[in-house]
């Protein structure tokens, strides 16, 4: 870009950021006065916003980069990471969010006090609080910075080191991102999520069709020919064993990976924990559903085109999709897309900002005072741990750059510390009654120092999948609960206590949108397989899909076909 074409880009960047904050303010005026309107956004978000903002706060630069990256480098393997999520929210919807919701918790932490005791509770939330503080929220301002970095030569527009452009944008963004978290609370997130989420779609939409017209030669069915005709090892999303994704590890560690993330994550379920009633929440977490398994099409096909634009001449597999954009994106668009990668870093980030603050707030200050906490008092607090925690990262975040193994073994390695036994601590609690808290104590520690032993000791003597490694661990932890309830259980059973603040009537049509949403799920591994695209079409795709495609068409028409018989009598 020369410098009249960098100076419209950022103008009109700056634009579209203050649309969005503008919107965000005039739909958040007066609503963050509670602790409720801060921390749930009144407990009064509707499925739009939900949707939007669980798309926003899982979707972020790295995803952009990496994910295209890997689709350049290797194949579709690692759509399982975005796809898979689809199940998960499944389980979300149906199993967690009610309970979540019946007990009108603020935090997962809540939960686990009310099933265990509190000492759980501190043990969950320094698990977290670590894990947001050292790794997450500085990795995500990283990697956004990253990607600025990669796709607009910041250092040399404002004629400094690389060093100081990275110190330099990842304070930009994390000021800027802070704003939302720490002025209006998860309203203002969920807000700011949802105008951003709709221009990410325009976008992973845009992308892949000008990548597409660019392969062929103006024509875009010609450019669709190429990828699905040349090449298709490119397109494979079984992987196999050398893959970054081996097809087995779906029914292994990744299954607890995504419950964890989707289902326990505090920074990813808040603001299903904000749904006005249970059929908003549900409405909205199966919709981001089916924004994950779009993620293919919006976020690796563009990686697989640059593969057949560029063939294997780029320097790095991270440069594949920040090349497209510059090559095909025309340049008044530059802008656009600029605010929209910033809006999936702030996105991200301030999530994390928002629900370290609810965390921090919500299960350590407000349990440790002796007194009865007012609003205002409660947010004051909460906008104080924001700055404070975002500081924090502006200082972490840069140092990540001198990670020996980058960024995403630091995010995969310190992540294993705290997702596995979480997932398993939740799931023993909810369907559990006499498991004491003392199971959860016991595999905390064992957790943590068992998997410290194969990352950092038997890491060489042990060669197995990290994914394999937390289905195994996942499975001990499990065991090793169950045994002490067994051998020791509590002394009363454990009761759930319902408060019910908000309407718990499950939506009607959320079992034939689940069964569709998981059907996609097996359709896009029958499209991306040799069953499918993978060599050419095979005699046995047709009559899966059609399969797929009655079994649908049957479960919705006898659902609708209900309505009129349940209205009938009163249901």
């Amino acid at each position: 870009m020369n410098s009249d074409d960098i100076f419209s880009t950022l103008i009109s960047c700056v634009f579209f950021m203050a649309l969005v904050a503008f919107i965000s303010w005039r739909k958040t005026r007066g609503e963050v006065g509670t602790q409720e309107g801060y921390f749930l956004a009144g407990r009064g978000l509707s499925a739009v916003f939900i949707a939007g903002s669980l798309l926003l706060t899982n979707l972020s630069a790295e995803q952009m980069i990496g994910l295209n990256g890997s689709a350049y480098g290797f194949n579709l393997s690692s759509m399982a990471w975005e796809v898979t999520a689809a199940f998960a929210t499944v389980c979300m919807a149906f199993i967690f969010l009610p309970r979540y919701l019946a007990g009108a918790f603020s935090t997962l932490p809540q939960f686990l006090c009310d099933r265990f005791d509190d000492s759980v509770r501190r043990m969950t939330v320094i698990l977290f609080m670590v894990g947001y503080g050292l790794v997450t929220i500085p990795g995500v301002l990283y990697s956004g910075s990253i990607a600025v970095l990669q796709l607009f030569d910041m250092p040399g527009l404002l004629g400094v080191s690389y060093g100081t452009g990275l110190v330099i944008t990842i304070i930009s963004i994390g000021c800027i991102g802070a704003l939302y978290a720490v002025a209006g609370g998860l309203r203002a997130v969920a807000v700011s999520d949802t105008i951003n989420g709709v221009g990410l779609l325009i976008v992973g939409m845009a992308v892949p069709l000008l990548g597409l017209s660019a392969l062929g030669d103006g024509n875009l069915a010609a450019g669709l020919s190429i990828i699905a005709n040349t090449d298709t090892h490119k397109l494979n999303a079984i992987g196999g064993p050398t893959d970054p994704t081996p097809f087995a590890t779906l029914f292994t560690g990744m299954v607890f990976a995504n419950l964890f993330y989707w289902c326990t994550n505090q920074y990813v379920i808040q603001r299903t924990l904000g749904a006005k009633n249970l059929a908003e929440g549900q409405k909205g977490v199966l919709f981001s559903g089916f924004f994950k398994v779009l993620v293919p099409f919006f976020m690796m096909i563009p990686g697989v085109i640059a593969y057949h634009l560029y063939g294997e001449g780029l320097e790095s597999i991270d440069l594949a999709y920040p090349t497209l954009i510059r090559d095909v994106l025309p340049v008044y668009a530059a802008g656009f897309f600029l605010a929209v990668l910033l809006g999936a870093v702030f996105s991200s980030f301030n999530s994390l900002l928002n629900s370290a603050a609810t965390l921090f707030c919500l299960d350590v200050w407000a349990p440790l005072s002796k007194k009865t906490i007012d609003d205002a008092t409660m947010i004051k607090v909460a906008r104080r741990a924001s700055v404070v925690i975002a500081l924090f990262s502006f200082l972490v975040a840069p140092l990540l750059q001198f990670a020996p193994e980058g960024l995403w073994q630091i995010i995969r390695i310190f992540t294993g510390f705290y997702n596995i036994p979480v997932i398993a601590i939740v799931l023993i609690g909810l369907f559990t009654r006499r498991v004491p808290a003392l199971g959860p104590k016991v595999v905390v520690v064992f957790h943590i120092v068992s998997y410290g032993l194969f990352q950092f000791v038997l890491d060489e003597a042990v060669n197995i999948h990290f994914l394999h490694l937390y289905a195994i661990l996942f499975a001990i932890e499990i065991g090793i609960m169950l045994a002490i309830g067994w051998y020791a259980p509590r002394l009363e059973s454990w009761t759930f206590h319902k408060q019910e603040l908000v309407d718990l009537t499950p939506w009607r049509l959320a079992i034939p949108c689940a069964i569709s949403l998981l059907s996609s799920i097996v359709s896009l591994y029958l499209l991306f397989s040799p069953i499918g695209l993978v060599n050419g079409i095979s005699g046995t795709f047709a009559p899966l899909m059609g399969l797929i495609l009655a079994i649908n068409v049957a479960v919705w028409f006898w659902f609708l076909a209900r309505k009129p018989v349940a209205e009938a009598v009163g249901v």
